[in-house]
């Protein structure tokens, strides 16, 4: 099979703009773009964003080749030289997404804002799907706009500066796909990458204030951070042309992670593979990560 970046549509303006940032990124990969729908039992087809009342078979077939089909203009127009095939699937949307990112790069998915500081709505396909791949996904907020993913003052395609691709990594446990992914969509970008590592100490070590005293917030950093660097070296000499900062934080990874994500292009996280049946269950970085962090982000499933 051959290799893809795969967006999967329903036919949302979330789901036209993850379309659009799977358009982008095929373009740094040098790969074809391929738009999916998968057709399932649903009782209501998102018509321009809005629930129509339940449609005949022949119906969502003709609506759901015909949004495949403008969607891959539109984005043809915007991107002309970049590959692009389209498939209508007579699946269930989780099954068909997960049989599509077999054979993907990245499997690429849109999440709808909540408003205000509410984040962002991971719906159960999405969730459903991120659970159960074997192969990476990205999940994408609608709205995302271009040049929130570049530099302030860094607009157009030629000579544009990405912002810092963050990686959240568990220095005790640091896994080599998640690490490579992460140093390969730096370089792709040709952008820094910022390594994250947070941990909530135990109640002991706290005093009576809440506070964590000084002098072990210094020694737990530092061994924080000499973790951190030994995990990284083998990956600074096969990826010299990166630049590496690493940011070892006292707390809960995933608010760190959402607060690094505000000024960054792509957020990287890893995901231990479940040998349960597939649910619906991410742990808990992962699911802060997602429902609030603005940037889009990686899910790198691993053993």
């Amino acid at each position: 099979m051959p290799r893809t970046i795969t967006a999967g549509l329903d036919g949302s303006s979330e789901s036209l703009t993850a379309a659009e940032w799977a358009a982008k990124e095929a373009l740094l990969r040098d790969l074809p773009l391929h738009l999916v729908h998968a057709l399932g039992r649903q009782l209501y087809a998102p018509l321009g964003g809005v629930s129509q009342p339940s449609l005949g078979p022949d119906e969502r077939i003709r609506w759901a080749d015909h949004m495949l089909r403008e969607a891959g203009a539109t984005i043809a127009r915007r991107h002309p030289g970049l590959r692009i095939t389209t498939d209508r699937l007579t699946e269930e949307p989780v099954t068909a997404l997960l049989g599509e990112g077999r054979t993907a790069d990245l499997l690429v998915l849109g999440s709808r804002g909540l408003g205000g500081m509410a984040g962002f709505l991971v719906g159960s396909v999405a969730q459903a799907v991120m659970a159960g791949s074997r192969r990476p996904v990205v999940l994408v907020r609608g709205g995302l706009r271009s040049e929130d993913e570049h530099q302030s003052g860094a607009v157009g395609s030629g000579g544009t500066a990405f912002r810092d691709v963050v990686l959240g990594l568990n220095s005790a446990a640091p896994n080599d796909g998640v690490i490579e992914f992460a140093f390969e969509a730096a370089t792709q970008r040709a952008a820094r990458l910022r390594v994250v590592h947070g941990r909530s100490p135990e109640l002991p070590y706290y005093d009576d204030g809440g506070d964590l005293d000084a002098e072990l917030h210094d020694e737990l950093t530092g061994v924080m951070h000499r973790a951190l660097s030994e995990a990284l070296e083998p990956w600074r000499d096969k990826f010299p042309g990166v630049e590496v900062t690493e940011q070892a934080v006292i707390g809960k990874a995933g608010s760190h992670l959402v607060e690094a994500s505000r000024d960054a292009s792509l957020v990287v996280i890893g995901r231990r593979l479940r040998r349960t049946p597939i649910s619906t269950v991410i742990g808990p970085v992962a699911h802060a990560v997602l429902h609030h962090a603005t940037a889009p982000v990686a899910v790198v499933p691993h053993d």
